[in-house]
């Protein structure tokens, strides 16, 4: 595919002059497949991972079909929808769409909870081309009648599975439903459960299949290791490997808000300039927090799972998973943050006694053994052998998995958790506090 170009695949010269002012020269296997097939009229369903250029296979031919014979929206409409499952990711698609579209004359916002809502309604008075939105936010502005989506050409959504995981998958389905049934549909997922299959079936019309790398495949440049750590030397763990000064734009993962910020403050009083992101953060906070990462101002981003997708910052040397996901497929997404646009990275896992089984889990799905190394921590001191003894209030456990004999409780209530679409259980979820 090497002789495959923008122009060869038919995109349009202003946006060629924004690739080429951007050096981006050559496609990649997504968009070299998808672009024509969105350029000719298909709906594309797209099984790939974070970091293969998806954004740009759907956002080209989005804008180029937007751009011919253009006609300006009408108040409160929008001529194209992006959905997205964070905030974070829904910033970076806006991003990247102004990037490419920069000599084209279309509008766009972006629709998100965590701010107020005046400034997105004031953005959508006028109407816009483009609107990216996190589907709660915009549910509640469509229902409030300051944005139509009768006028929709074009819809997106993008890190379909992601949705599921965080309980949005009913609030898609009633977005699908008030859209025009003749438009131009798109899904991406980097995996492929049975309601994302659904969901396929009801909104996508023969759709074109694009699969860019089978599921559960770990990008080929990223070397993984495993340290067997006792929880409580994983902080002791941490600060002797940031000695270490290749590992110079560092993210560390938590399953746990709490413990993002113990981590991130335990960094800080060791010298080493930490931020932390995740849910109970204000909309201005992670993004402060982003950008002291991507200026280089913070060596370490310790985050919880909402950072594992939607962050697209280049030369992340090292991704840590400073606890286990519980979910096998954030492995992937997680560590997928480093070795981005052709480049290579490091994976470091730390793994306690009680993670044994989530680690069993990911070497499944990857379909790969990772590689333990020793380390040469001392002996664990009293107070952290009684810490390692106290009994740790389960968090995220999966159904099945140890700390919970059923998959949660409602607060009060003695049975199993419900769940929605194989999704949280309601009362866990939060709208868009992602």
């Amino acid at each position: 595919m090497t002789d495959v170009t923008f122009a060869s695949l038919g995109v349009a010269e202003p946006i060629l002059r924004a690739l080429a002012a951007e050096n981006y020269t050559h496609p990649t296997p997504i968009q070299a497949r998808a672009i024509p097939a969105l350029l000719a009229g298909r709906d594309l369903l797209g099984i790939a991972q974070t970091g293969t250029g998806k954004t740009a296979a759907f956002g080209l031919p989005l804008l180029q079909k937007l751009s011919i014979g253009h006609v300006p929206p009408r108040p409160r409409e929008a001529k194209a929808l992006i959905l997205a499952p964070t905030r974070e990711l829904a910033v970076q698609i806006e991003e990247s769409l102004r990037t490419y579209g920069k000599f084209l004359n279309l509008k766009r916002a972006v629709i998100l909870g965590g701010v107020s809502q005046n400034a997105q309604i004031n953005a959508m008075k006028n109407g816009v081309d483009i609107l990216v939105a996190t589907p709660g936010r915009l549910l509640d502005l469509v229902q409030q009648k300051h944005i139509r989506l009768d006028a929709v050409q074009v819809f997106i959504v993008d890190e379909a599975d992601r949705m599921l995981d965080m309980g949005f998958i009913r609030d898609v389905r009633k977005i699908v439903a008030q859209l025009p049934r003749e438009r131009q549909s798109m899904l991406f997922s980097a995996t492929m459960p049975d309601d994302i299959v659904k969901l396929v079936g009801d909104m996508l019309k023969s759709p074109e299949r694009i699969e860019v790398t089978p599921q559960g495949r770990t990008a080929d440049r990223i070397e993984q290791k495993l340290y067997y750590v006792p929880m409580p030397q994983k902080r002791q763990l941490l600060s002797a490997l940031l000695k270490d000064e290749a590992m110079n734009r560092v993210i560390v993962f938590t399953r746990t808000k709490h413990g993002a910020n113990r981590v991130a403050e335990h960094l800080s009083k060791t010298g080493v300039v930490a931020e932390a992101i995740h849910g109970n953060k204000s909309q201005n906070a992670r993004q402060r927090a982003l950008e002291m990462f991507r200026s280089g101002k913070a060596r370490v981003l310790v985050a919880t799972d909402i950072a594992a997708r939607g962050i697209d910052i280049d030369d992340i040397s090292h991704v840590i998973n400073f606890e286990l996901p519980n979910e096998p497929e954030s492995y992937v997404h997680r560590i997928g943050r480093t070795a981005r646009a052709g480049g290579e990275g490091i994976a470091i896992s730390f793994c306690d006694a009680s993670e044994r089984d989530y680690l069993r889990d990911i070497e499944r799905l990857i379909r790969n053994k990772i590689t333990a190394l020793p380390h040469d921590l001392p002996e664990m001191t009293e107070a952290q052998k009684a810490q390692a003894e106290e009994p740790r209030r389960p968090h995220g456990h999966r159904h099945g998995k140890p700390g919970h004999k059923f998959g949660g409780h409602k607060p009060g209530g003695g049975g199993p958790a419900k769940k929605r679409n194989g999704s949280r259980a309601h009362w866990n979820r939060k709208r868009d506090a992602a």
